[in-house]
């Protein structure tokens, strides 16, 4: 609305002030004025009748003194000249309304009867009561006559004046209020004309657009203040942009992060959190059945005992939780504000992968001490049975030494391996990539698992895509691989099973997948059965012992050989229904030595 503008308060303010020092004046020039003629015609009457009287005393011819009384006198005033009652000369007057001065009206009143009787000058404003008039008299007495000249005029000739000076005063308050109206408006529009724009920009600014620039039309404050808003947007757009810079390297960070993290306020409502806590807090509903929608405020019941814990004891704390599977080391801190707690910060470590590793490492080590101990044991009785000349006959003594040299070869091949294995977790493996026909290649591999398959009585078929005729690829580490995988699907492959290798054709890969219809490994042990002796459940293990023993290194050298030919190696199993190992690579890459 207009009124509630600043322009229309401006103006509004302006023109007010205007209006009523206007019409102070006003009502000062009227009454001015108004005495200012009353005064003018008093001593107009006056001297009028001061050269009556000085005519009178010096003529005496009536007909003289008629003629001059009117050229001396106001045209709308009368002159009367009285010698006593029998002789009052009375002159002529323009105003039809202005009655004639008798000596009864002169005697009636007592201060005009003072001019002739005392002797004394008199002014006087009076009413004609018969003729419903006011008149101002003026009497000045005859000296050397006993008379007096009087002479009056109607006081609606003196207001007839007064009208017209008041119109003349009422026409200049109004052109005066016109041009302050025109000039308050265009004052009130050009101040405010810059704060309209400020509000518009401030407006923008609240919308974040910081690019927004007042003009600088003048260089006085309101020039200073568009020049200080400019200046404000400069620095709110840099500082926004540094927050902003400094929000995203903090969104940056926490996302990079591999430990959660969770940030609470001090009524424990959730502020910031970051994928991996994301998960913690997704896996605690889905442990304790929610449903809908996770409620920031409803923390999970370990984050808010511990963190009950931090704002009631100020100090931080650790906790260990156990999730659907998942180890979870928890460590919160108390935020301040000032030497007040605001809060707590909650960082969230996943330590099921090092608890694994750990275990892992554990087994490692029981897993080649128990492996080299056997053979080393064999080793030492068999030598100590043939030192001491336990076996007799030369076949006896013949069977002591190919057992140790089996179990020799078993060390030697245990300790190659897992050369092996730390040469190529390390970087270090050496590829000689060449150019592989694929159906002798794989026709070989088949008749070197023959003898083997017939033994396990397993069905064993290779099938190899016709359009695959040539590939590249380190044809010996290659046949490491197709070796580990078919050895272990037919040893962990009942009697009467089969064994599958197809080898297919993709669009910038060759795909080769080995399935047996074995036992199938548990769903729990699928995802470490590429970690070094790792060993799956006890049925597939019981099974294999029945045959030749393997180190337990031979899945995982094969995916570290598939990877450094830039592949990808895969498992898919179901107990009771087989196992599907399939390993990519592609059909041209310029492999290099590492």
């Amino acid at each position: 609305m207009f009124w509630r503008s600043v322009v229309g308060k401006l103006w509004f303010t302006i023109l007010f002030l205007v209006c009523f020092v206007l019409f102070i004046l006003t009502v000062l020039l009227l009454e001015f004025f108004q005495n200012y003629h009353i005064q003018q015609a008093e001593s107009q009457l006056l001297q009028t009748a001061s050269k009556i009287t000085e005519v009178v005393e010096r003529y005496e011819d009536r007909n003289l003194l008629l003629s001059t009384t009117a050229l001396v006198k106001n045209p709308a005033s009368r002159a009367s000249i009285t010698y006593g009652p029998d002789e009052v000369i009375i002159s002529d007057s323009e105003s039809k309304s202005l009655p004639k001065m008798t000596y009864n009206w002169i005697s009636s009143d007592n201060d005009l009867s003072k001019v002739i009787s005392e002797g004394q000058d008199v002014k006087k404003v009076t009413e004609i009561k018969e003729f419903d008039t006011e008149v101002m008299v003026v009497g000045t007495p005859l000296t050397e006559r006993n008379g007096a000249v009087f002479v009056y005029q109607s006081l609606d000739t003196i207001e007839e004046t007064s009208e017209q000076t008041t119109k003349i005063i009422f026409l200049g308050a109004g052109i005066a209020i016109i041009l302050t109206t025109i000039f308050a408006f265009f004052l009130s529009t050009r101040i405010t004309s810059p704060l309209i724009k400020m509000r518009e920009g401030a407006l923008e600014l609240a919308k974040g657009e910081f690019n927004t620039k007042i003009p600088i039309l003048t260089h006085d404050e309101i020039g200073e203040l568009a020049m200080a808003f400019n200046r404000m947007g400069r620095q709110l757009k840099f500082h926004i942009n540094a927050l902003n810079q400094e929000k995203e390297q903090l969104s940056g960070i926490l996302r990079s992060m591999a430990d959660g993290v969770i940030t609470i306020n001090r009524e424990g409502e959730v502020l910031i959190t970051n994928p991996p806590a994301q998960q913690y807090l997704e896996a605690d509903k889905f442990e304790n059945d929610e449903k809908g929608a996770w409620n920031p405020n409803n923390l999970p019941v370990p984050l808010y005992e511990l963190f009950d814990e931090v704002i009631s004891k100020e100090q931080g704390a650790m906790t260990e939780v156990s999730l659907q599977g998942r180890s979870w080391v928890i460590i919160m801190t108390p935020l301040y504000d000032k030497n007040t707690i605001r809060g707590a910060v909650a960082v969230l470590r996943d330590m099921t992968d090092e608890r694994r590793l750990d275990k892992l490492r554990k087994d490692f080590i029981a897993n080649v001490s128990h492996e080299l101990r056997t053979p080393i044991s064999m080793l030492q009785g068999y030598s100590e049975a043939i030192v001491d000349d336990v076996a007799e006959s030369k076949e006896d003594k013949n069977e002591l030494a190919q057992i140790i040299h089996d179990e020799s070869l078993r060390i030697g091949r245990l300790v190659n391996e897992l050369l092996d294995l730390a040469r190529m977790e390390a970087g270090h493996i050496n590829l000689y990539v060449e150019s592989v026909e694929m159906a002798p290649y794989m026709d070989k591999i088949e008749r070197k698992f023959q003898g083997l398959s017939k033994e396990r009585q397993v069905d064993l078929t290779i099938n190899v895509d016709p359009n695959l005729e040539w590939l590249y690829f380190d044809a010996d580490r290659i046949e490491q691989v197709f070796t580990n995988l078919i050895d272990n699907a037919i040893r962990h492959t009942s009697e009467h099973g089969s064994v599958n290798v197809i080898i297919e054709d993709g669009e910038h890969e060759w795909i080769a997948s080995v399935h047996d219809s074995g036992q199938g490994i548990s769903e729990e042990d699928l995802p470490f059965v590429f970690e070094r002796f790792y060993k799956a459940d006890k049925s597939r293990k019981r099974e294999a012992s029945k045959h030749k023993k393997g180190t337990g290194l031979g899945l995982a050298i094969a995916k570290n050989i598939v990877e450094a030919h830039n592949g990808m190696i895969s498992v898919h199993s179901k107990v009771e229904e087989g196992t599907t190992f399939s390993f990519r690579i592609p059909k041209r890459i310029d492999f290099t030595d590492s």
